[in-house]
């Protein structure tokens, strides 16, 4: 079990807070004119991905005093806890062990007396073989026709990280296949979705652990009826509906064939799952051989997680500052900016992961803590975050870490599109650092020939306080095997966060009280029953009846098939 104490009782953050008073009044700009070797004393490599830390507002005590706090919180026997198949996740009494989904040693991970690296691989080879089959042509629909697009039906971890790989890795995919994904339960998501397919080449894929997921489940039940409405046949439901899922008696009454249901684990959370039967869409459309290169890159990083000393791993690094800009200076926010296209749900996706795991506010006594955990996660794709939000990083009142994530080389080499793309992260991170002083800006405006009077207006606006913290990340070029070890890389901030913070990272109670409301109130609108809420939801509920027109609810949505 993990240890249970505060940090904030620790020597190491009463040390900290002292240092911070020191660190807090120096500017970036000094801290590199007075160290050339800055970069190089702050710059940390993972193979071929550089962490470049220098422009963060830190000295090599404060990395020093950071790890101090780490190894007072014994982090590293909770990294081996987590590895070994201890039940960490504490509150739902299990363990955390999504690594061994990207373990491809000879070693057993042990679990209750068992090898589950067994399961594992079965269930990977049962990916494989479905995988050969839908790429082959092998499997075919009900009239004899190759399937030629998949949807996966799912939400949360079932649909987030699925989601992202596939947009991450589009220049991989196969041209035999497209897919597609449906989550929201809004019943746009679903109809604009199937609108454009044909029942009889159509594959769908229901992602859900107990396959009673509210969303999943009527968005699977939206999908069936739109295929049976061609199909007519309940017998044809096994050649175009599989199911990831632990509950095969519900998968089967749904007409899912026990062959096609694809099982994964409790000891897999939902936003750590990519890596199990949940990434099926992935292999589906990038073929599994690229699937597997994803899982050899997250467990590159896992073994440097799990090997590598606390001064120079990467994602322990990255955990830390989270902490010493959350605890210290008071950040309440993060920016994910990717200059990478196929990267721009990497934010929504690190949304969850980071959010939904160190969203807490009692500890793992049950105790209120008493100092911040997990800032707020945002950003965009650069250069379109530039002319966006960018303003308020650089002259807001907030300060707001960054992330900036690039690829040295680009997926489609198009003219001079990569260096003006780099030129941009380069300057970014630059003037977020630098900023620009009220003489600076006065001597620009005096080049263009403004009065005095012109220049006391305006200079103060051109102002840019710097000293925002940046933390750059590249790496040559964007691969499977380079996004999984991304990905692994951020798991693990998110679980060094947790430890540090000490909260329990692996559950999400805090998602259930609107999920029990919810289906209370789902009651009372289908069976017009009278509300009994607050003032506030009974006059929502009122407006929606009143408002609600007659096609509103049907007792079968009705979809269009493409034929």
């Amino acid at each position: 079990m993990l240890k249970n104490y505060s940090p904030a009782q620790t020597k190491s953050w009463e040390k900290l807070q002292l240092h911070f008073t020191e660190v807090a009044p120096l500017h970036l700009r000094d801290l590199f004119a007075q160290d050339p070797e800055r970069f190089q004393k702050f710059s940390f490599y993972f193979e071929d991905t550089l962490v470049d830390l220098s422009k963060n507002r830190i000295t090599e005590e404060t990395l020093q005093l950071l790890v101090g706090l780490a190894e007072e919180m014994e982090l590293p026997a909770a990294i081996e806890s987590m590895f070994i198949g201890k039940p960490i996740n504490a509150t739902e009494n299990r363990a955390v062990l999504h690594t061994a989904l990207r373990n491809f040693t000879d070693k057993e991970v042990m679990l209750e007396g068992e090898n589950i690296l067994d399961e594992v691989r079965d269930v990977q080879q049962q990916m494989k073989n479905f995988c050969n089959q839908l790429h082959s042509g092998e499997w075919k629909g009900y009239t004899g026709k190759r399937i030629e697009h998949v949807v996966n039906i799912g939400i949360g971890g079932s649909h987030l990280g699925p989601q992202m790989v596939c947009e991450a890795l589009k220049k991989y995919q196969l041209e035999s296949i497209e897919v597609s994904f449906i989550s929201n339960v809004d019943g746009s998501d679903a109809a604009e979705v199937l609108r454009k397919l044909n029942p009889e080449t159509t594959l769908f894929i229901i992602a859900s652990k107990t396959f009673t997921t509210k969303e999943t489940i009527t968005n699977a039940h939206t999908a069936r009826t739109w295929f049976l409405q061609t199909a007519n046949d309940e017998s044809h439901i096994q050649k175009h509906f599989v199911a990831l899922s632990t509950n095969k008696t519900e998968a089967a009454k749904f007409g899912i064939a026990p062959e096609n249901i694809f099982r994964f684990w409790d000891w897999v959370g939902g936003r750590f799952s990519l890596w199990s039967a949940i990434g099926l869409p992935i292999a589906c459309a990038l073929g599994y051989d690229k699937f597997e290169e994803l899982l050899r890159g997250a467990e590159a990083m896992d073994k440097h997680f799990r090997d590598t000393p606390l001064q120079q791993n990467v994602p322990v690094l990255l955990a830390l500052l989270s902490s010493w800009y959350t605890n210290f200076f008071g950040a309440q926010a993060h920016a994910i900016l990717p200059y990478n296209q196929y990267l721009r749900l990497l934010p929504e996706f690190l949304q969850q992961l980071l959010m939904e795991s160190n969203g807490k506010s009692t500890d793992r006594n049950g105790k209120a803590v008493t100092y911040s955990t997990q800032p707020v996660i945002w950003g965009a794709a650069g250069t379109n975050g530039q002319h966006s939000f960018f303003q308020l990083i650089h002259q807001g009142t907030s300060l707001i870490p960054a992330d900036f994530i690039a690829a040295a080389n680009s997926n489609n080499p198009i003219g001079q599109h990569q260096p003006l793309l780099l030129s941009n992260f380069f300057a970014q991170t630059e003037a977020l650092m630098k900023g620009k002083t009220l003489e600076e800006a006065e001597a620009e405006l005096r080049k263009k020939g403004l009065s005095e009077t012109e220049i006391a207006q305006l200079a103060p606006h051109k102002v840019f306080e710097g000293n925002k913290p940046t933390t750059s990340i590249m790496f040559p070029k964007l691969t499977p095997y380079v996004l999984g070890s991304l990905l692994a890389m951020y798991e693990h901030q998110t679980f060094v966060q947790g430890v540090i913070w000490n909260i329990y990272s692996f559950d999400q109670w805090g998602v259930e009280l609107g999920k029990e409301l919810a289906g209370t109130i789902e009651k009372e609108l289908l069976e017009a029953k009278q509300a009994t809420h607050d003032s506030s939801t009974n006059g929502l509920i009122a407006y929606y009846t009143s408002h609600l027109a007659d096609e509103t609810v049907l007792p079968e949505n009705k979809v269009t098939a493409k034929v």
